[in-house]
């Protein structure tokens, strides 16, 4: 079965990249817009008569793949990986920004089984993801917990034209009901609240100074981080007692802008963990990344006496990865879930 699922993947994953390098050429587009055309094209082969720029010829060879590949067979995981393939390939071939990068899945599994721990008694979940990107975070969060048998409600949001329109068509082609919305997150349109929030946060700042007033985290002067900001947001739409998890900076609390950030958490939040994540997974020290885990005060939630800190081992080491894990799960059950 494994070894259908990755021959699924890779065959896919090269009718999209044949076809968005195609229009690519064709219709002059960058390689994400091909991309993402060619997502909503395979779809709904079927129902496309033509693409205005091609030939009938040229649109019958670009799509006859397309029509052969049987998308009703495809798990939602191996759509999703193909989609994440894809836009490793959209990030090289465009250079794409920072901000483009998907979630590796190395930390969407963290994510995953984090979130699989504190959610032991619950049947039914809603999470909210305010910056969904592609999309790849969320899905894989959703299908490993729909797949241990529960009940999720998943929303997103996302302010990048291109990103949203790869989220939408990357939920599309897993079957995944999950709601999305194009919007600015820091303008609170629709959100509502969540018993968890899981979010790998943009870094950088927030252009428009009169949209984040009346948030606590704003910077005292000058544009504001975005991913304080985030995290304030995220927080404000927790059910009380419920979670938000954060893969940040893990030099977030020693920034010159930090202090916002600080006061806010102290007085709004429980700070229940701080997790860094191993440092080969990054270029440098300076890009390094850690998990944070924050509680919603109510119902019963209090600060933990000893908060969670620790530094994943090496990936190339299961042994101490898997101790690693009995390790949160102890602390999970002893602080948390009693």
């Amino acid at each position: 079965m494994i070894v259908l699922a990755e021959k699924q993947i890779q065959e896919l994953f090269q009718i999209l990249d044949d076809s968005s390098l195609f229009l690519q050429e064709k219709l002059d587009l960058s390689y994400i817009d091909s991309l993402i055309e060619s997502l909503d094209i395979i779809q709904n082969v079927n129902d496309i008569e033509g693409i205005e720029g091609l030939s009938a010829q040229d649109f019958e060879n670009f799509t006859s793949k397309m029509k052969s590949f049987d998308l009703q067979n495809l798990s939602a995981e191996d759509a999703r990986k193909t989609i994440q393939m894809t836009m490793l390939k959209a990030i090289k071939q465009d250079n794409l920004q920072a901000n483009y990068q998907i979630t590796p899945d190395t930390i969407a599994g963290l994510f995953s089984y984090l979130i699989s721990g504190l959610s032991k008694k619950d049947t039914e979940i809603s999470l909210l993801d305010p910056a969904v990107g592609s999309g790849n975070l969320l899905a894989s969060v959703v299908n490993y917990l729909r797949a241990a048998g529960k009940d999720v409600v998943a929303t997103g949001l996302e302010n990048d034209d291109a990103l949203a329109d790869v989220a939408s068509l990357n939920f599309e082609l897993q079957r995944s009901e999950v709601n999305l919305y194009h919007e600015d997150t820091i303008q609170d349109v629709v959100a509502g609240n969540v018993d968890y929030v899981i979010s790998d946060l943009p870094v950088g700042y927030y252009p428009i100074d009169d949209n984040v007033v009346r948030f606590k985290t704003k910077a005292k002067k000058g544009h504001s981080y975005l991913h304080h900001l985030l995290i304030e947001f995220g927080m404000e739409h927790v059910n009380p007692g419920g979670f938000g998890l954060f893969l940040i900076p893990s030099d977030i609390f020693k920034d010159k802008e930090a202090q916002a950030l600080l006061e806010w958490v102290k007085e709004s939040v429980y700070l229940q963990g701080i997790l860094n994540l191993p440092t080969e997974l990054f270029q440098n020290k300076a890009a390094a990344k850690s998990i944070l885990i924050l509680q919603k005060p109510g119902k019963g939630a209090k600060q933990v006496s000893q908060v969670m800190l620790g530094e994943f081992p090496s990936f190339k080491d299961p042994a101490a990865m898997k101790r690693f894990l009995t390790e949160i799960d102890d602390w999970e059950l002893k602080n948390l879930n009693n």
